[in-house]
């Protein structure tokens, strides 16, 4: 995927986010929508936490995880450190936990709002898909995320 095509994604997911402030809502409609405009994807969703845990959001892709630990995994360390993790071969991830056997690479992208916090996990059936651009990219559709959530 170049640049121009991540532009134009982004553009149409601001004009899909805009109309609804619902956080739920979002994230389907969020979920789907990239699951769909996107190659090499196996399975895109939200987890949210809740106490030291983080739990199953809407999703698209197989069945996943409904609980997984904060601080372990890539989405609990992503979320415990706050910080993006970009991870090129799962397998080689210090307590990877496998909710799709499929997936190969994952970007786990973590926010923290007033009203939710949680993380946007994207996962991929080959090796080496998130590159700085992805990363970019996923960073800003967790900004247009948290900012269609916000109260005005």
């Amino acid at each position: 995927m170049n640049n121009n095509h991540y532009s134009l994604l982004l553009k149409q997911l601001e004009g899909l986010l805009s109309v609804e402030k619902d956080v739920q809502a979002n994230a389907a409609n969020l979920s789907s929508f990239l699951y769909h405009n996107l190659t090499q994807v196996n399975w895109l969703g939200f987890y949210y936490q809740q106490g030291e845990e983080l739990v199953l959001g809407p999703f698209h892709g197989q069945p996943a995880c409904t609980r997984l630990t904060i601080g372990s995994g890539v989405c609990g360390t992503a979320f415990a450190k706050r910080n993006t993790e970009v991870v090129d071969d799962v397998h080689a991830f210090a307590g990877h936990v496998a909710c799709d056997a499929a997936s190969e690479s994952e970007i786990v992208v973590p926010f923290y709002t007033d009203q939710i916090n949680g993380v946007l996990d994207v996962d991929s059936p080959i090796k080496n898909r998130f590159s700085q651009a992805e990363k970019s990219f996923f960073e800003a559709v967790v900004k247009i995320f948290v900012q269609s959530i916000q109260a005005d």
